[in-house]
């Protein structure tokens, strides 16, 4: 019997914030997949009414309980398992400033740009690709910095901040049209460490939709 459920498709890397958290604290739950591609069910009338008013994924479902927004989902998986938690108010303050930073500026820059290259019809409008590729590109060489000389994001072990970075950056270069890994060396390393974390997997491996627009997993 599984704790939790989880809406979910492979190629979010919002959701896949919520799948790697479910995974690393050890949790039983099972995917439910979104095809967020073909049906469009999260369109639906049904699913803002039933599952989520805002049309989105990821959605954990814990009993009687739906949560939403993948920092919330975050935070809420922390509090219950007691795992990734910021020690203390000065490392909880920094964990929502990353999260914060993350959400808007990282992966909130990196995420549409990777859907309007691989997965829009028509593709996204070249200005509009080449503005949020420099915004991402900058400010992942402000998180690249952070994590020169660190081992984490917020102190020498990992939080839910450091969870919540890895959203969109292990997907394949070759979805972007550069490395993200070898072009900035410490999140390269960092991404490295996280990768060692017991329950660690690949989002095309935990989330299913893989390969694209059938339910399957990487293998």
């Amino acid at each position: 019997m599984t704790d939790y459920q989880l809406y979910c498709f492979a190629q979010s890397g919002n959701a896949y914030r919520a799948a790697l958290m479910l995974n690393l604290i050890g949790a039983k739950w099972e995917p439910v997949w979104i095809d967020f591609f073909g049906t469009g069910v999260q369109r639906t009338p049904e699913y803002r009414t039933d599952v989520n008013e805002m049309g989105e994924v990821p959605v954990l479902v814990d009993g009687a309980k739906k949560l939403t927004q993948s920092g919330v989902i975050l935070n809420y998986l922390a509090r219950k398992s007691g795992k990734f938690l910021p020690q203390n108010e000065e490392q909880e303050l920094e964990s929502l400033r990353w999260i914060i930073f993350d959400n808007q500026k990282v992966n909130g820059f990196l995420g549409p740009f990777r859907f309007l290259k691989n997965f829009a019809k028509p593709a996204g409008d070249p200005a509009v690709m080449a503005f949020l590729q420099g915004r991402a590109l900058g400010n992942l060489a402000i998180v690249n910095k952070r994590l020169t000389g660190r081992q984490y994001l917020v102190s020498d072990k990992p939080t839910i901040a450091d969870v919540s970075m890895t959203a969109y950056l292990y997907y394949p270069a070759e979805e972007y049209g550069f490395d993200i890994a070898k072009d900035y060396p410490a999140i390269g390393a960092w991404l490295q460490r996280m990768k060692t974390l017991p329950g660690w997997k690949h989002p095309y491996q935990l989330m299913p939709g893989y390969p694209f627009g059938t339910q399957g997993l990487m293998p």
